[in-house]
């Protein structure tokens, strides 16, 4: 694993989602930074570990939630080494019961698979049916980590990127919560 400015220049064999984070991310001016780790995807907390130390930032944990009826959907950003506890969540949001989203609508909503959500897929949610939850903590990072949809890259971007630029890009808001 490098660190690499930008996107690759050669963007063969890679995912359609990936490539359309990269040219979604310039085509906002945002500048980042990335690393790839084809041989080790970020499944683990010991590769997470190693990306994290190449990036220098935290990667983000991404979970894709729903209440119980499974008629709304969230998307929750928090530092990776912070335990997720349903029930803070689901008072904050004021929702009787979170729970993991069923794989077939992170798909259907998203485009991605397990192990592969990131804020950056809601790039493809163009109906906006995925509220983004951010935990609190993630706002005092100087830098934001996260997957291009896929977790064998990783990037690095500023925070005050993905607040003031991408995130008003996706044309929602968000919750802020404290875990």
């Amino acid at each position: 694993m490098e660190l690499m400015h930008g996107s690759p220049a050669d963007l063969s064999g890679r995912s359609e989602h990936e490539i359309r984070v990269y040219e979604y991310l310039d085509s906002l001016g945002i500048s980042y930074d990335r690393t790839d780790h084809f041989d080790q995807p970020a499944s683990t907390m010991e590769v997470c570990a190693k990306v994290d130390a190449i990036l220098n930032v935290r990667i983000c944990k991404n979970l894709f939630l729903s209440n119980t009826q499974k008629t709304k959907f969230y998307l929750l950003i928090m530092p990776g080494d912070k335990k997720f506890v349903t029930k803070n969540v689901s008072k904050q949001l004021g929702v009787a019961r979170l729970s993991f989203g069923p794989e077939e609508e992170m798909k259907k909503l998203l485009g991605l698979n397990p192990g592969s959500v990131s804020v950056m897929g809601l790039i493809f949610d163009t109906e906006h049916e995925v509220h983004l939850v951010i935990d609190a903590d993630v706002l005092k990072e100087e830098y934001f980590g996260c997957h291009p949809c896929v977790n064998t890259s990783s990037l690095r971007f500023r925070t005050e990127d993905l607040m003031n630029v991408l995130i008003p890009s996706f044309g929602i808001g968000y919750s802020l919560v404290e875990l």
